[in-house]
């Protein structure tokens, strides 16, 4: 199957709920209605429940109690908001995928996000376009083990969905990877291609024609990711760390534990634990 067809075939799509693709929709416009927005999310349920839990989170720490749907709205901004319904309307449409750890999956994703998003505030980029984008960047590997469990289940035990290699391993098998999935999804659901091309390069950022910093941030996010959820002992992260991605963003690799020897004596800046980067976040997932 070429990529055209995984994505193109009736009923091969995930169905994302109205409210998701609203928000999407607004990845290309400002003229968004909050009001309408704040009150859609009210009448969800779930969805409220998740944004008050979100926005009582330690991750925002809130100087007090937020009550309501509006409150919420308000403190968090649209940004947030929309990668919180994002986060939970794929959740909901790849609920059973086979082939994959769906948990292990998640918090990969997130910690990726978390991790990318940091480095995006100590660069000065733009973090919540790198948030967006990290939570979105492997979603195509749930659509290939949605349409191809059959295809990719050799893929899986000869090397894990996380492993930095399977990229390239899915373009030997198939011509593409996940992250053109990722891309052609994204086009699919209408956002804007400047988005679905930076995820088309996050696998490898400096292949791109035109090197674009948000996916070498998200692909940093990314290495550390692994080494967390995929356990990396303190060599095997070195061995492994994109040193030239690093180099492209002047970015010192002093920011994690494994990496600070690499680094002058005088530039050490640790990321906080991922456990305080992601404290609360969980809830989009859920």
């Amino acid at each position: 199957m070429d990529l055209k067809s995984l994505i193109d075939a009736p009923g091969k799509l995930p169905t994302i709920p109205k409210l998701g693709q609203q928000l999407m929709a607004s990845f290309g416009t400002e003229n968004v209605s909050v009001t309408e927005i704040s009150n859609q999310l009210a009448a969800d349920p779930v969805l409220s429940a998740k944004l008050l839990r979100l926005a009582n989170s330690a991750y925002f720490q809130a100087s007090h109690t937020v009550g309501t749907v509006d409150a919420a709205l308000q403190m968090l901004g649209l940004v947030m908001v929309r990668n919180l319904v994002l986060g939970s309307s794929v959740v909901a449409a790849y609920d059973a995928t086979p082939g994959l750890d769906l948990p292990q999956f998640w918090r990969y994703n997130l910690e990726t996000a978390c991790v990318a998003r940091w480095l995006a505030v100590r660069t000065g980029f733009n973090a919540d376009r790198v948030f967006t984008l990290a939570l979105m960047h492997a979603i195509g590997q749930l659509q290939m083990h949605t349409i191809l469990p059959q295809q990719v289940a050799p893929l899986d035990r000869k090397m894990s969905v996380l492993h930095p290699g399977r990229a390239q391993l899915e373009v030997q098998t198939f011509g593409f990877h996940y992250g053109d999935v990722s891309a052609e999804l994204a086009l699919v659901w209408n956002l804007p291609m400047p988005l679905a091309d930076t995820l088309r390069h996050i696998v490898d950022p400096l292949g791109a024609p035109e090197f674009l910093e948000a996916a070498a941030l998200v692909h940093l996010g990314a290495w550390c990711a692994r080494a967390s959820v995929l356990g990396w002992r303190e060599a095997d992260q070195v061995a492994a760390y994109p040193f030239d991605v690093g180099e492209r963003l002047y970015l010192q690799p002093n920011w994690t534990p494994a990496l600070a020897a690499h680094a002058r004596p005088d530039a050490q800046r640790l990321m906080p634990p991922l456990t305080e980067l992601t404290a609360g976040l969980e809830a989009m997932f859920e």
